[in-house]
């Protein structure tokens, strides 16, 4: 554990407390290979982690609980927090939750109950879509704050991590209310066998034939055969992209979109070029597409295959396998760091009284 000095909190928000999920292994998968994605090191991610500290400290957070890892992240920030402590400048006392390291996706999902457990105001997510789903499956009623550092960012939106950590320090410290500061979102909810197997999609759930999970990431679109999203920017890059270009949807409108692909000239109404990963660009033909209102059920209607959550392969089913995918809103919160800042300015919460005299 690492200590250094803590500001005083403001008034009000004495013990404000927030979390921190550092990926040390986003952006390592075949996608750094077969397209030009980015490959973030540890000592950015640090980086980000004291610009992170650093403001959500000068908005009152005075406690960090962060998520432990094997990667370099933890020993070469304690040596970050120590030069920081000999400039003289006050962060939040940082403590690593007490747990045994796997380097599996396992460990974001301890660490995110353990913070909702310990009743952390928000948790800062550093990572791509993959990261963000296993926290958003575990972070309950505690709110995300998402920074982009995988391969496919389409959930965590790309922002300067030091007005991440303004916006969060903001709500944590009570100088903006849930109200002000938080925004809820949408899922897809993935079911198999009844129930029996259930997953949860933040952006899209796709279907694939070819069936080799080995390679996680999805890039041949010719085995894609339909596609379901909570929301389609035309800006964004992966499988939500192919949606976006085709009838975009946004974060906070009602609904998803459902679009079928095929490369069956009969079915195909015309082929889209589609930015499936950074520097890749494919054709994927389209048949058709629908709105998906909320809770509306969505049966997969496919001998067998794999079925891809947020870009990478997750579930096989066979023949039988019954499939559904249901779009639900409201299913988790993140703060809405542009609000917050407009809020916040609006308000003059940034603004320092004079000094008598002064």
């Amino acid at each position: 554990m690492t200590n250094t000095p803590s500001i005083p909190a403001a008034a009000g928000a004495r013990g404000a407390t927030i979390g921190i999920i550092a990926n040390p292994v986003s952006a390592h998968d075949i996608r750094r290979v077969i397209a030009n994605a980015n490959s973030l090191q540890v000592a950015d991610r640090v980086n980000i982690v004291l610009r992170v500290l650093a403001a959500a400290g000068s908005m009152g957070v005075n406690r960090v609980l962060m998520m432990p890892d094997k990667g370099g992240i933890r020993a070469m920030l304690a040596r970050g927090l120590e030069r920081e402590a000999s400039l003289h400048h006050h962060f939040p006392t940082v403590e690593f939750l007490p747990m045994a390291v796997t380097s599996t996706v396992d460990d974001t999902f301890l660490a995110a109950r353990r913070m909702r457990e310990a009743g952390v105001a928000a948790i800062v997510v550093l990572g791509g879509d993959g990261t963000h789903r296993a926290v958003a499956r575990e972070c309950g009623d505690v709110p995300i704050a998402g920074l982009s550092t995988g391969t496919n960012n389409a959930f965590p939106e790309m922002r300067e991590p030091t007005i991440t950590g303004l916006a969060v320090g903001l709500y944590a410290s009570g100088r903006l209310s849930a109200t002000q500061a938080l925004a809820g979102n949408k899922i897809l909810e993935v079911s198999l066998d009844g129930g029996s197997r259930r997953d949860i999609a933040l952006v899209d759930a796709v279907t694939c034939v070819d069936r080799t999970i080995g390679a996680r990431a999805l890039w041949k679109t010719e085995n894609l055969k339909s596609l379901f999203v909570t929301y389609a920017d035309p800006e964004a890059i992966g499988m939500s992209a192919i949606a976006g270009l085709l009838h975009p949807v946004g974060r906070r409108d009602r609904g998803g979109l459902a679009v079928e692909l095929t490369d069956d000239p009969a079915r195909r109404q015309f082929t889209l070029q589609v930015p499936i990963a950074p520097g890749m660009i494919r054709p994927v033909g389209i048949g058709r597409w629908q709105v998906m209102d909320p809770d509306q059920v969505f049966v997969i209607e496919r001998s067998a295959g794999v079925l891809a959550v947020d870009g990478e392969r997750e579930i096989e089913f066979d023949t039988g396998d019954a499939v559904t995918i249901a779009l639900r809103e409201q299913a988790f919160r993140t703060v809405d760091v542009s609000r917050c800042m407009q809020v916040a300015a609006a308000q003059g919460l940034f603004r320092v009284d004079q000094a008598p005299g002064g």
